[in-house]
């Protein structure tokens, strides 16, 4: 992401900190906290504790889960493909499906990789796709809930405008909770490292209670959710 200029930030703040009748304040330091239980969730659970619970919660919130190994996941893609039937595939542009063998099963004439250079033809395709495939990048065992670090590459339209999306996740991916997830981001920030545009926090299929607290599936986005376990990775 290009890094812009900030016009005026003194000033701004400077007004704020008047109007709030008040100094203000050069730097901001962490509160400590006496007591901090979001650490104690799942706190000594193993990586297969943490798989299964994962996958127990990602059930309960109407996700197709599928545990599989690396060798086998170019098949299990396959066999997820034509279960939910086939036709058009959007995926992001990502250095994973590589590494992880799938560079000829996503090879096709159906399957549109994310590429920036084609601009709004992608946002067509996504909306047009039957399925939308990426990787997770933080899976959260609490909740059942896949991260996706978005960028111009790895493009939230691909989880969000197919009528199903299929997660790629790594067990090595999954921790306890939303906790870690944002400790991993504010470790980033401290690091000065670049961070994705978006974060999307994303637990299973699209829905809303909103009207009359009746469950309504797919209002704001995919009408099914597969996670695909590589429990090798």
């Amino acid at each position: 992401m290009v890094k812009g200029t900030i016009h005026n930030k003194d000033l701004f703040l400077n007004q704020i900190a008047s109007k709030l009748g008040r100094e203000r304040k050069d730097n901001v330091s962490l509160p400590k906290w006496k007591h901090q239980s979001q650490w104690e969730v799942y706190k000594n659970s193993s990586k297969d504790d943490l798989l299964a619970a994962f996958c127990k919660n990602s059930k309960e919130k109407n996700v197709h889960v599928v545990e599989t190994e690396k060798s086998m996941l170019p098949e299990t893609i396959e066999k997820v493909i034509k279960e939910y039937g086939g036709g058009s595939i959007v995926t992001t542009k990502d250095d994973r499906f590589s590494q992880y063998g799938l560079t000829l099963t996503l090879d096709n004439s159906q399957t549109h990789i994310w590429d920036t250079a084609m601009g709004e033809v992608n946002i067509k395709k996504a909306k047009e796709a039957i399925l939308g495939i990426f990787v997770s990048d933080i899976s959260l065992a609490e909740s059942g809930t896949i991260v996706q670090f978005n960028d111009k590459d790895i493009a939230r339209s691909v989880s969000l405008l197919p009528t199903t999306y299929v997660a790629i996740v790594p067990k090595s991916s999954i921790v306890p909770r939303m906790t870690q997830a944002t400790h991993k981001i504010h470790r980033s920030v401290i690091a000065g490292e670049e961070l994705a545009t978006c974060v999307n926090f994303i637990s299973g299929p699209s829905n809303s209670a909103d009207i009359e607290m009746d469950i309504v599936v797919g209002v704001h986005g995919p009408v099914k959710a597969v996670y695909l376990v590589v429990k090798d990775l």
